[in-house]
């Protein structure tokens, strides 16, 4: 088993910076990849960044290229979303998810909501413009 608890989220102006954290319980969380997805009002969920369980792979949307990095600390069990020029349409509740242990994601599947197994309550982030 594995929890997962997001934190960081807030209110901020356009162009500020906030940084997510995904903190996980649970022993084979570091063989774990981690996906961070995000879900606006009325929206559909939507892929956001993912990193592999050794952190040798990272992947980001498009539409946070150039913005956002994720990066993990597997001694700390932690993912952490740095979200960098933050826009309006940035705001959205977001929130992390776990894979499968020790599966090495390919890029469609690593953007699927439906192949991870674990999740977190998420996180709201508001960005005013």
């Amino acid at each position: 088993q594995v929890q997962l608890v997001e934190s960081g989220g807030g209110l901020v102006q356009a162009g500020d910076s906030l940084r997510l954290s995904c903190a996980a319980s649970g022993r084979t969380f570091s063989s774990r990849a981690v996906g961070w997805f995000r879900q606006a009002h009325g929206k559909e969920r939507e892929f956001v960044a993912y990193i592999s369980w050794t952190g040798s792979r990272t992947d980001v949307a498009d539409s946070v290229k150039g913005r956002f990095t994720i990066s993990r600390d597997n001694a700390k069990n932690t993912v952490t979303l740095q979200m960098n020029s933050l826009k309006p349409e940035d705001t959205a509740v977001y929130s992390c998810a776990a894979g499968r242990a020790g599966y090495v994601y390919g890029s469609n599947d690593a953007s699927n909501p439906d192949e991870y197994d674990y999740w977190g309550q998420g996180t709201q982030v508001t960005v005013s413009s």
